[in-house]
């Protein structure tokens, strides 16, 4: 019995009271699901439920009297063993090892399904992470929103949300200008301006572009700035999307700045947030009147020289997403935009949307690794490519992953890379490799699950608190999409792997040499599957991947 049963065993019970007099409310009033949760003592059952708590108030009766009602009807339910009333009023109930058990061929059964579900089903969202400038290479403060949002997408796939990966190229305005000069001084040999990019990865972009266009050395400056600009950025655009993807990150939609600037879009937003009212001139400038909506002060859109301000694009870029059919729009922001939060809910809120409901902005803080080098090619950082090459990728998502997002976050290195217990991500990539080990060994020794499978021989104490784990992961992975929070999956695997270790020291899954094989093997190796099946699934959804040796 899974908990979506339970639940709906009790909505009936909570229908029949109501049908037959015993609950004074209207059925209207019964919740649409009745929530269940894994009690904190495992001797208080296998599930547990506050429902009585919820409605005796309205219902005109006592907690507990409403509790006892509802376990009588439980009490033949088919799969429940028992139900037990505690303090004021709540349910715990045991499930028959059976109808807990039957859960391993559930899993098995739907595979890579298993833990998917339709909570944010119709949700249409653009999530955009990492946007990182084109001048220069993915560093360790990027490499933190590449793990954490590209889990995010995948989390909220599971639960059944439509969302689109963005990646929004800063490439306008004068940091591309100072970009270009850059790497034509490295190719003329001259002094790199004030204010410009260097490293020996501004070198390699001049070689490159030297190579690839050696006509550049007789242009006029302007021209020669120009070429170097435009070369060096598809160079550079190319080695980001080539590091993103050694990372296991895949971008949906690569959108340009400058394509707002050239379409007339940022004309065309100024314009069309006048009309919502919120747009006024002032010194020659043109403002938004963003402390309609909260924020500190307004800002401008045009200078008083014409010329747009980034903020502008930020308006024009947020009525794209809009524009493209995008109800929800999540931002995932560096530590040093906290600025951002205010004057990017004032944009949606002047362009008519709830900031509420349309928009969510994301602060990660802060992360470094310790024993990490700084790049050799950029000089003053740690660059993704590295820590990949140095760590892993599997390693580096996941330690990522594991932390709530705005957590200030040091990394230990050499620790991420021991294959130990006290490695987190070894620990439930080794659980993974562990159960495809036991599905090895059962294929030689004749062992095969279709051969039988009784869930009531699921009764040892191990067993119960392994199936219980395995069927929280469905809710965890709701809660995580819900929540913005990746982290849960890891601390779940982790709890699951730790589970899965002790079931198998005290558990024997596969006979002895001399031994015939039963149905207990038979039954064991159904769980045993799940578990592997549960591990994929969620180490997945952290772009991660099960090893099936180690």
């Amino acid at each position: 019995m899974t908990p979506d049963e339970l639940s709906e065993a009790l909505s009936a019970a909570l229908a029949a009271a109501v049908a037959d007099g015993t609950l004074a409310l209207d059925a209207d009033a019964l919740p649409s699901t009745v929530h269940v949760e894994r009690p904190k003592q495992r001797e208080h059952g296998d599930w547990a439920t506050n429902v009585a708590l919820q409605l005796a108030k309205r219902a005109g009766t006592t907690p507990r009297a409403l509790a006892e009602d509802l376990a009588g009807r439980l009490g033949s339910t088919p799969g429940i063993k028992a139900v037990d009333v505690a303090g004021p009023g709540f349910l715990n109930i045991t499930l028959e090892a059976g109808a807990a058990g039957e859960l391993a061929r559930t899993i098995v059964e739907s595979g890579a399904a298993y833990g998917r579900s339709d909570a944010l089903s119709g949700r249409v969202i653009d999530l955009e992470y990492i946007s990182a400038n084109p001048t220069g290479p993915l560093h360790i403060g990027h490499t933190r929103w590449a793990a954490l949002g590209d889990a995010l997408v995948r989390i909220l796939r599971a639960a059944g949300a439509d969302v689109t990966a963005e990646y929004y190229i800063n490439d306008a305005g004068a940091q591309m200008d100072r970009f270009g000069e850059s790497v034509l001084a490295q190719i003329r040999g001259t002094e790199v301006p004030e204010g410009g990019y260097r490293g020996e990865y501004v070198a390699e972009l001049g070689r490159q572009v030297l190579a690839a266009r050696p006509e550049i050395v007789d242009l006029p400056e302007d021209e020669a700035v120009a070429l170097a600009r435009e070369e060096a950025y598809r160079l550079q655009l190319a080695e980001i999307r080539d590091v993103l993807s050694s990372f296991g990150v895949h971008i949906d939609v690569w959108f340009s700045e400058r394509s707002l600037h050239e379409s007339g879009a940022v004309t065309q937003a100024v314009e069309r947030l006048r009309e919502q009212g919120h747009v006024y001139d002032d010194g020659g400038a043109v403002w938004l009147r963003t402390t309609d909506f909260t924020d500190d002060k307004d800002r401008v859109l045009i200078r008083a020289n014409g010329e747009p301000t980034y903020f502008a694009a930020d308006a024009a870029y947020y009525l794209s997403k809009k524009d493209r059919g995008f109800p929800g729009k999540i931002y995932l922001l560096g530590a040093d935009h906290h600025g951002y939060i205010h004057r990017l809910k004032a944009i949606s809120a002047a362009a008519g949307d709830d900031p509420a409901e349309n928009i969510e902005i994301l602060i990660g803080q802060l992360v470094s690794v310790q024993g990490a080098k700084l790049s050799k090619r950029a000089g003053n950082i740690i660059e993704l490519r590295d820590l990949v090459e140095w760590i892993g990728a599997d390693a580096v998502r996941y330690s990522l992953s594991r932390y709530p997002a705005d957590t200030p976050l040091e990394l230990a290195g050499e620790e991420m890379l021991k294959q130990s217990n006290d490695n987190p991500v070894f620990y439930v990539q080794y659980a993974h490799s562990r159960t495809c080990a036991v599905d090895r060994n059962a294929a030689d020794r004749a062992v095969r699950r279709e051969d039988g499978f009784d869930p009531s021989l699921l009764d040892h104490p191990t067993e119960a608190v392994l199936i219980g784990r395995l069927t929280e992961f469905p809710r965890i992975v709701a809660q995580a999409a819900e929540l913005r929070e990746p982290h849960r999956i890891a601390r779940y695997l982790e709890g699951l792997a730790a589970d899965y270790h002790k079931w198998y020291a005290e558990c024997r899954v596969l006979p002895y040499p001399d031994e015939a094989v039963e149905d207990v093997h038979r039954t064991r190796l159904w769980l045993n599957d799940a578990v592997r099946q549960v591990l994929a699934n969620g180490l997945d959804l952290l772009g991660v991947s099960a090893p099936e040796r180690m």
